[in-house]
């Protein structure tokens, strides 16, 4: 048996429950979390088993637990051990892996025996507690599925012919040259260019393009997949050319309104970055036809982006004003850091920390 939070995974966790896996038939992991914690047992669940999923006999169980801790309290530790039992199930407790100085009694009470693993962290120099207080530092330590839900998205959205890939990229490549967690900033192209280039490749021209609700579903299906699986494989930031609520401003100009499937794909980004068409001249690259709709455009967005709960600021001036600009936003953001609820409960009682499994 493995016992933990695992608020969130990191390398640590995972070095623990392959030595358990190492060295057993079968193994239970029980991620045990308080329900005031900021991580949904669920997703937990779901990162450990997407990582773990090499090695079948390990059974991953999920029960939430807000009982306090308390070390020196016999009856708060059978509660504990009474949850703890009640995930595992009937089978037996032969050993007990663990990285904690509980580790002990916890096995002691099972009837098991205990191998610590790790427990000083200098194999793998990392904790939850570590990565809650700075998820940057320990970027290195995180599995894919862990870094996705954590990248904070900057999606630049705008007009035609306003700089936003060229933005885009730019960004990224700036934020690559920090190094460390950021030398693997990865930005996301545009698929609604991708979608025209293949409408146009029989040689039809952009004026001729017929759009439908499909193609802007298609769009942001798609989009989105590529966004999820960018924040995957990236740094702390991840830059986006446009994203699903863009999309939704782009069929309006389309086809005179946007559909509600997709407005519903929409997600919110951390931070929205518009640019604006003023300083910019319209450069026709053979795919574009909407030289006259930019000043609408770049309104619309103004009032929806007004209107919307994301932060947002507007882009003017010179390329590298605009990257500047972008980039002191993007420290800004950093600079908020992560907000993670506390993993322990408030004190319970005189001599009793509050805690939780």
């Amino acid at each position: 048996m493995v016992v933990g939070k695992f608020y969130p995974p990191h390398a640590g966790h995972h070095h623990l429950i392959d030595t358990a896996a190492r060295a057993c038939d079968r193994v239970t992991v029980v991620v045990a979390p308080s329900s005031a914690e900021s991580i949904p047992l669920e997703t937990r669940l779901d990162w450990l088993r997407e990582v773990h999923e090499d090695t079948p006999h390990v059974r991953f169980a999920g029960v939430y637990c807000d009982l306090p801790i308390d070390y020196d309290d016999p009856d708060i530790w059978q509660a504990h051990v009474d949850v703890f039992r009640g995930a595992v199930g009937p089978s037996t407790v032969d050993v007990v892996f663990s990285s904690e100085v509980y580790g002990e009694e916890l096995a002691r009470r099972f009837g098991a025996r205990h191998v610590p693993v790790d427990p000083d962290r200098r194999g793998v120099p990392v904790s939850g507690t570590a990565v809650r207080a700075d998820p940057v530092a320990n970027w290195a330590f995180l599995a894919p599925p862990v870094r996705g839900w954590l990248a904070r998205r900057v999606v630049v959205v705008g007009a035609e012919s306003t700089g936003t890939t060229t933005l885009a990229k730019a960004l990224a490549a700036q934020l690559r040259l920090r190094g460390g967690a950021f030398a693997g900033t990865r930005w996301v192209p545009e698929y609604g260019r991708t979608l025209t280039e293949l409408k146009m490749a029989g040689g039809v021209k952009v004026e001729d393009l017929v759009w439908d609700r499909e193609d802007f579903l298609t769009v942001v299906r798609e989009q989105n997949a590529a966004e999820d699986a960018a924040a995957r494989a990236g740094g702390p930031l991840l830059i986006c050319d446009t994203d699903a609520f863009a999309t939704a401003i782009w069929e309006e100009r389309y086809l005179g309104s946007s559909s509600p499937r997709v407005r519903a794909a929409a997600r919110e980004p951390a931070l929205y970055l518009l640019t604006s068409h003023g300083d910019v001249p319209f450069e026709d690259d053979g795919m574009r036809d909407g030289e006259h709709l930019r000043a609408w455009m770049t309104d619309r967005f103004r009032a929806e982006l007004a209107a919307g709960p994301v932060p947002w600021i507007e882009l003017t001036g010179t390329y590298r004003t605009r990257l500047r600009t972008a980039l002191a936003a993007c420290d800004g953001l950093l600079a908020q850091g992560w907000r993670f609820a506390a993993p322990q409960l408030p004190r319970q009682a005189p001599g009793i920390v509050g805690g939780s499994c």
